[in-house]
């Protein structure tokens, strides 16, 4: 009987392995299957982020800018990478003026890197006429204002016209030059750029600079 009893129970563990075989094997597909849905639902946000949207491409491009309607004396603004850029065109007596105030500046001669190469002169540009500059006080970060026409001699005697920021009292000359006895500690940033014929300008490029 109890030979009998065995063989039994022998049999049936016999015959039951296969079918927990297959149940093993199911769960670890299924399992393996949720587990991959997982991983791509997980995964798709991170390749999502890998490729830069349009308006991040956008973000970095050159801008063009015409100059051909700007008068003397005028300043007219454009947004390169999100940041206001003035272009001044400068009157043959304002010109003349910059060489005259070089004592009251902190870096008269742009010895720091805050320009291009081509814009390391009393004018900080690439023709003197035109001044091209990121606005944005090296300060903190504000924007100063344009004053002209005798305005800015509210804050320095002697010179009609310059930038002034009402955040701190930072002063820059119609060079982009801070003066002394400010707390802006550098010239305001001149961006790379390019004329690429006499009535436009390319902002943010300057191969082929002339």
């Amino acid at each position: 009987m109890s030979n009998v009893s065995l063989d039994a129970n022998d049999s049936s563990v016999a015959e039951s392995q296969p079918q927990d075989n297959n149940r093993r094997r199911f769960l670890t597909v299924a399992t393996s299957v949720v587990g991959g849905v997982g991983v791509v639902g997980v995964a798709i946000p991170f390749i999502g982020s890998w490729n830069p949207s349009v308006k991040a491409r956008a973000a970095g491009a050159d801008v063009e800018a015409d100059i051909s309607k700007i008068e003397p004396g005028q300043l007219i603004r454009v947004v390169w990478r999100s940041k206001p850029v003035w272009i001044a065109r400068r009157t043959p007596e304002l010109i003349e003026s910059l060489s005259k105030i070089d004592d009251l500046l902190k870096d008269p001669n742009s010895e720091e890197d805050q320009q291009p190469e081509f814009a390391r002169n009393p004018y900080r540009s690439l023709k003197e006429e035109y001044l091209v500059l990121v606005g944005i006080c090296t300060h903190l970060g504000c924007s100063p204002q344009h004053l002209k026409d005798g305005a800015f001699e509210e804050y320095v005697e002697g010179v009609p016209e310059g930038f002034h920021c009402p955040c701190h009292g930072s002063k820059f000359d119609m060079a982009g030059r801070v003066f002394n006895n400010v707390p802006a500690p550098l010239n305001l940033v001149v961006p790379p750029y390019m004329y690429v014929d006499d009535n436009t300008i390319l902002i943010g490029s300057e191969e082929g600079a002339a």
